[in-house]
């Protein structure tokens, strides 16, 4: 045996190894789970109810959901999308009036979830005050479509928009479809997948946290760089201006002295003839003055002062009405012949208070706030004199940050490329047991700009699958077939689900084109994802549907008109244990009694959900 093909037959063996510990695996935990009340009884539910009123031809709908894998199944048009089609519209999906019911004039849809193990959820809706107070544990997204086109969304009673909508419906929901907001169809979802695979949320943190503190650092550094290549004109241009506020030396309190001396000597003339009058009504005139009266007033009262005491208080006010005449006299005298109009004082003032006003103009301040300027521009050359020292400690903290996020993110792609590999094969051997043993998925890292503090480290993560012997690996989006999207999709969750933090899958017809043992392996898987979370499946094979721990039933609403019935709407009810068996065989195909069902068909059904 060549070298070759026996490592290929070694290859060979380790998958089909694989494949048994994992049926073995799979097998021990849907027969612990089938004897386990405990799934059951969890209130640590995802998507607990979803509401549905006037939504195409459902009139009123209300659906309770479990933990674990519910199956939904029903008669052919009778409406089992439906169900995907509102909930979609929670989860911010595009939609026009034509949704709406026959007769309605708005459709509207709640769905409720428990984010009770979703602490990241959570914590989203806190950020953003949307976390509800009473039921902190409780997420209520509502979407509201009216007759005129318009279209309304709220989250916990908040009115959001449909962007809001689709974020906090991603932590919640992933719907594997055809739908446009399937997650895996986002290559930040890949990456998000490989690092929760890899399991080291300390070292994806601390390439966040030091991407955070290089790039701030980087921003400051390139802002002073710039402020540096201008500083040269700007400092020139400060130390000019503190120089003629220094040439000026304005000291504190001199523009009030030198205005209130102003006023003074610019009123010197008029002060003394003023002070003059006053003296001559005093003292100094010939015809009448103040002393003279209160002097003629005085001789009369001490005639009367002989004859009678009564006027003796009006005497005493008199005389010293007197005396503080004369003081006055006194100093008006030494006013006037001491008084200096100092013109050359007055010239030199009115000098310096031109000085200052054309320095204030020329600084664009009022006079009185030149002071505060000096003092202000003296803080800005300090600040530019120290910018050079601030460059260096910044450069110096760009070197050692660089460093550092080297270093992690370095670790982090080493991570990244073992993980990488081990994931793709695991992926591809789900793969293989669903039907599409040709495929093969490559987990792809691309270099990102090494230039840019990247949070998410120096690569970019894809899913690239090839469905065909020789094809190229090509994005998932580029996938045509809806039904090999699904599997493919049902493959990575299975193997991530352990680690990916969106706690409800929804699969729509995954098991197109498919049957038999392949089919089967489609319900394991799918129950397998059960048992770690919440999963919804539409089906039409009865394989995948006895795997499901809820069974739910779509069925059409009929009334008789004119002889003829006619479909009115949908409703959907959980079925009985008894009620599973019946359906399977239904689906199973059989015909005989007046139901339409075999012995045989049926005896299969019960077989097939006891197993």
């Amino acid at each position: 045996m060549s070298a070759q093909a026996g490592d290929g037959a070694l290859t060979r063996l380790g998958r089909m190894r694989y494949i048994l510990q994992q049926q073995r695996r799979v097998d021990n935990v849907l027969n612990n789970s089938a004897l386990n009340p405990l799934l059951w009884n969890n209130p640590a539910r995802m998507l607990t109810q979803l509401s549905i009123r006037h939504y195409a031809i459902v009139d009123h709908l209300e659906i309770d959901f479990r933990r674990g894998m519910s199956v939904i199944t029903g008669e052919t048009g009778a409406g089992k999308s439906i169900m995907l089609g509102a909930l979609g519209l929670t989860l911010g999906d595009r939609a026009d009036k034509g949704v709406i019911s026959s007769g309605a004039t708005r459709a509207d849809i709640t769905a409720h979830f428990d984010t009770s193990d979703q602490p990241m959820a959570r914590a989203w809706l806190q950020d953003n005050e949307l976390l509800a107070d009473a039921e902190p544990q409780v997420c209520l997204l509502r979407r509201v479509i009216s007759d005129d086109g318009r279209s309304k969304a709220w989250v916990n009673g908040f009115p959001v928009t449909l962007q809001v909508l689709k974020t906090i419906g991603e932590m919640l929901i992933d719907i594997h479809s055809q739908h446009e907001h399937q997650s895996l169809l986002n290559r930040s979802t890949h990456l998000r997948l490989l690092d929760e695979f890899i399991g080291d949320h300390a070292l994806t943190e601390d390439v966040r946290r030091i991407s955070r503190e290089w790039k701030k650092n980087r921003e400051r550094l390139e802002a002073l760089s710039q402020q540096s290549e201008e500083s040269s004109a700007q400092v020139q241009l400060i130390r000019y201006q503190i120089g003629e506020l220094d040439e000026l030396t304005l000291e504190a309190g001199e523009l009030e002295s030198l205005e209130e001396e102003y006023r003074t000597l610019n009123s010197a003339d008029s002060s003394l003839a003023t002070a003059r009058q006053l003296l001559d009504l005093c003292s100094e005139n010939d015809e009448f003055t103040v002393q003279g009266a209160l002097n003629q007033a005085l001789t009369l009262l001490q005639e009367l002062g002989a004859k009678t005491h009564a006027l003796d208080p009006v005497a005493e006010l008199l005389n010293t009405a007197s005396i503080q005449i004369d003081e006055a006299v006194v100093e008006l005298r030494h006013s006037v012949d001491h008084f200096e109009a100092n013109p050359l004082r007055l010239e030199a003032i009115n000098q310096r208070l031109a000085d200052i006003q054309q320095i204030a103009r020329k600084h664009r301040v009022k006079p009185e706030e030149l002071a505060a300027l000096h003092a202000r521009l003296q803080e800005q050359l300090a600040a530019w004199e120290h910018g050079d020292e601030d460059l260096e400690t910044l450069q110096r903290q760009d070197t050692q940050l660089q460093q550092q996020y080297g270093q992690l993110a370095e670790r982090l792609s080493a991570r990244r490329r073992s993980a990488a590999t081990e994931l793709a094969q695991q992926i591809n051997l789900q793969i293989a047991e669903l039907g599409m043993s040709s495929a093969r998925l490559t987990v792809a890292l691309s270099p990102a700009d090494s230039q840019t503090p990247s949070a998410h480290g120096q690569e970019s993560v894809e899913f690239l699958v090839s469905t065909n012997p020789g094809q190229e690996p090509r994005p998932l989006i580029r996938i045509a077939s809806g039904g090999e999207l699904s599997r493919i999709s049902l493959a990575i969750q299975v193997i991530t689900a352990q680690t990916s933090a969106t706690p409800t899958l929804v699969f729509d017809e995954v098991d197109v084109g498919i049957g038999g043992g392949v089919a089967r392996a489609v319900g394991r898987l799918l129950r397998q994802l059960g048992e770690r979370g919440q999963v919804l499946c539409v089906t039409h094979q009865a394989q995948v549907a006895s795997q499901g721990h809820q069974h739910l039933f779509v069925s059409k609403l009929m009334q008789a008109t004119e002889g003829r019935a006619a479909m009115i709407g949908t409703q959907i009810r959980e079925l009985s244990r008894e009620e599973k068996v019946r359906e399977i065989a239904r689906m199973l195909g059989g015909e005989s009694d007046k139901q339409g069902l075999t012995p045989e068909s049926l005896a299969h059904a019960e077989e097939m959900l006891s197993a």
